[in-house]
């Protein structure tokens, strides 16, 4: 369905035509008209889906400038509330509706500012309630409340906060929520705060035709040497998932001195170097980004070729949300996971999931490149060794037992996987 047969304000319109948008996504078709019924609305869909202007849009159409806060949407990390913010903000650029983006780790008087003028709020839990206990946000008005990447709040512990703040919203408000996954706490969540929500299901799984998964199977000390030829070899914008915020800082650093444009971004960094990074792969000045999980959901990254997982993640629902990054509106992309046997426990974990399917590739030929685990500057004196740059496990049972298939795929290999068709 295109925009055009939507029926919204003019304002918003012509704000949508300004910035190339014709063709509603799946998840926009279906969600916009529910809620300009008034409807409650659980929404799920995978990363990428547009899921801001399905929930942004028909808020606009119904704010009333000038008459305080009337809209909450509660993101779970500063990343994200400021992507949020800053695509409902270009779609009201005619509209007159003020936003106001409220997160921690920066100065809180702007906010207090921005808090007195806006019609919607676009925050964190955590400062949305420190407001709360300065009195400086006035929830009263709220008709619209929008929970967004709602498992990723599960995940971060924000639960508790988010039924905190919804003690002081009025009852009659309209209630939006979205996730990917929707995991008993955020199922309750909904039972508890939503009326009659109509349950609303995007394309939740990844294009198998658009995105070729592939793994290579490989020792330790061959992981960072493999993932250095593949990033030279496969021109494109990559995506490295590294478990932890030391080794996202340990790649980044080995990718820079041998030549790769990349960048960190990780929790542990500032808000404004995070953010920086984000732009900076944008404008294409880096095309290599180095990440935890946070980067896996929320984060405004397209034109992605390559998503690789240098670490593995634990489930096969972090894996999906990793590969969603890449195979975007209708382009071709690809997943690579640079398999060690400490990864063999996750990798039999993510293929439980018998609709990911992640064919094994052939080695190319690389060279044997030195990983320096610490930066010289702050650890002289210390030995670097060849070891790769994947973290420290502890392995349990001894090793991956091979096991069929089950459905014609061979027989695992000692000690490695078959095709991995699950």
């Amino acid at each position: 369905m295109k925009f055009e047969e939507m029926k919204l304000k003019p304002e918003i319109f012509r704000a949508l035509t300004e910035l190339g948008f014709t063709e509603a996504t799946e998840i926009q078709e279906k969600t916009i008209p529910a809620i300009e019924n008034g409807k409650d609305i659980v929404g799920q869909s995978q990363t990428g889906s547009g899921k801001t202007a399905a929930f942004g849009i028909p808020i606009l159409s119904h704010v009333v400038n000038g008459q305080g806060l009337q809209a909450i949407i509660l993101t779970p990390t500063r990343e994200l509330c400021v992507q949020v913010n800053d695509a409902i903000r270009s779609f009201a650029k005619y509209t007159g509706t003020r936003t106001v983006c409220v997160y921690g780790g920066v100065g809180i008087d702007p906010q207090i500012q921005g808090l007195r003028k806006a019609e919607i709020v676009v925050g964190t839990p955590g400062r949305i309630q420190d407001h709360m206990e300065r009195r400086t946000i006035d929830l009263s008005k709220i008709r619209f409340f929008v929970l967004d990447e709602a498992d990723k709040m599960l995940e971060m512990g924000f639960v508790d906060d988010v039924k905190n703040i919804l003690r002081y919203i009025p009852k009659n408000k309209q209630s939006l929520l979205f996730s990917a996954t929707m995991p008993t706490p955020i199922k309750n969540i909904i039972r508890e705060h939503f009326k009659n929500p109509i349950i609303i299901q995007g394309q939740v799984k990844v294009d198998r035709s658009l995105l070729k998964q592939v793994y290579y199977n490989i020792k330790p000390e061959q992981k960072f040497s493999l993932l250095l030829q593949l990033l030279k070899t496969n021109k494109g914008i990559s995506l490295v998932f590294c478990a932890t915020r030391h080794e996202v800082d340990a790649v980044e650093r080995n990718l820079s001195m041998n030549g790769i444009k990349a960048k960190a971004i990780h929790g542990g960094m500032g808000q404004g170097s995070r953010l920086n990074v984000v732009e900076d792969l944008k404008r294409e000045s880096i095309n290599v980004l180095v990440a935890t999980d946070v980067a896996a959901r929320g984060l405004d990254i397209r034109n992605i070729t390559h998503v690789y997982n240098y670490d593995l993640p634990r489930s096969s629902e972090d894996y999906t949300h990793r590969i969603g990054r890449t195979a975007r509106a209708g382009e071709s992309g690809d997943a690579v996971t640079l398999l060690t046997h400490p990864d063999y426990g996750n990798f039999q974990n993510i293929l439980s999931d018998r609709t990911i399917r992640v064919e094994k590739a052939e080695l190319p030929e690389f060279p044997n490149i030195r990983f320096e685990r610490a930066s010289r500057q702050s650890h002289q004196g210390r030995n670097f060794t060849n070891h790769s740059g994947g973290r420290p496990h502890s392995s349990s049972g001894g090793g991956f037992r091979g096991r069929s298939s089950g459905g014609g795929g061979g027989r695992a290999r000692s000690g490695g996987f078959g095709s991995g068709r699950r």
